[in-house]
């Protein structure tokens, strides 16, 4: 008797693949199905690794109220979801990270819809608020708005292509996404006073130089290597800890050093109490790889 059906090697290796998937993973991509200005992928690169990808290539992924509206749907599942580390990025056919917002919105509002507009938690705090690390995949440029979300991330990593800044100068505006107070937290005073009043856009070299970049890369290739490499090395760790230790670090630039001392001390305690910290010491000690349940 013939069979229906035999078990092949890709079969194995999709089945593999499906039992790599996380909780909400599907979730994620079902969100992103339903967006007509991005996409979403979850362990195509890297398991347990949320790729997002922005693509509105006819306006260089310019944040129009859709996109930011979109963006702010998928963030949401992933935070539902057990994914570990998300990496946000511009569709390569857009040849741009986010080139800013959309100008043409702004042209006939006024101060009285801005505010309506501007009530948070917007786009930025979203991203900058998800308990996952958050790694700005700069494919191309990030201007105003952009150059905001990419500050919202956690880690940014650029291609030399890129070029960064805030040119609202340009247009009688200030930025309102934020970086009048992350940018001089990344660069300092003087330098984000020089971008911001003047508009200036500065290289990916030069960004790195400064610290708004944290690694700029030649080509895609060693792009996707420094990406995906670091979004690796981070979700192999303790969930509950990454969270944990992502609070800690943010908490920086909000506090006065002594209290941000006593909530570092707090933190740590609390991971006492998680049995990853356990099987963190176990693994050490017996020689092995951790098995991280996020509890």
């Amino acid at each position: 008797m013939i069979p229906t059906w035999v078990e092949t090697d890709s079969d194995r290796r999709d089945g593999a693949m499906a039992e790599d998937r996380v909780d909400g993973a599907d979730d994620i991509e079902k969100t992103a199905a339903d967006c007509d200005l991005l996409g979403a992928s979850v362990g195509e690169h890297v398991s347990g690794v949320a790729t997002v990808t922005l693509d509105r290539p006819d306006a260089r992924n310019a944040l129009n109220a859709q996109l930011r509206a979109e963006l702010k749907d998928v963030v949401a599942a992933i935070e539902d979801s057990d994914v570990r580390v998300v990496v946000l990025t511009g569709a390569a056919e857009a040849k741009a990270f986010v080139a800013g917002a959309d100008v043409g919105e702004f042209r006939e509002r006024d101060a009285i819809e801005q505010r309506e507009i501007g009530k948070r938690p917007r786009v930025y705090e979203v991203v900058e608020g998800l308990s996952q690390p958050v790694i700005a995949r700069l494919n191309g440029h990030a201007l105003g708005g952009g150059s905001e979300l990419a500050q919202a991330c956690d880690v940014r990593i650029a291609h030399e292509r890129a070029k960064l800044g805030q040119p609202e100068i340009n247009l009688g505006l200030i930025p309102g996404g934020g970086a009048t107070q992350r940018l001089p937290r990344l660069v300092g005073e003087g330098q984000a006073m020089r971008l911001i009043l003047s508009g200036e856009l500065i290289d990916a070299h030069e960004a790195r130089e400064i610290g708004l970049v944290d690694v700029v890369c030649e080509d895609e290739d060693e792009l996707d290597e420094e990406v995906y490499g670091l979004a690796g090395s981070m979700a192999d760790k303790s969930p509950v800890a990454l969270e944990i230790a992502k609070k800690a670090v943010k908490a920086s630039s909000r506090m006065d050093l002594e209290a941000g001392i006593e909530y570092e001390a707090e933190l740590f305690t609390t991971l006492f109490s998680t049995e990853d910290k356990n099987e963190g010491i176990d693994a050490f000690f017996e020689d092995r790889d951790p098995e991280w349940n996020g509890r």
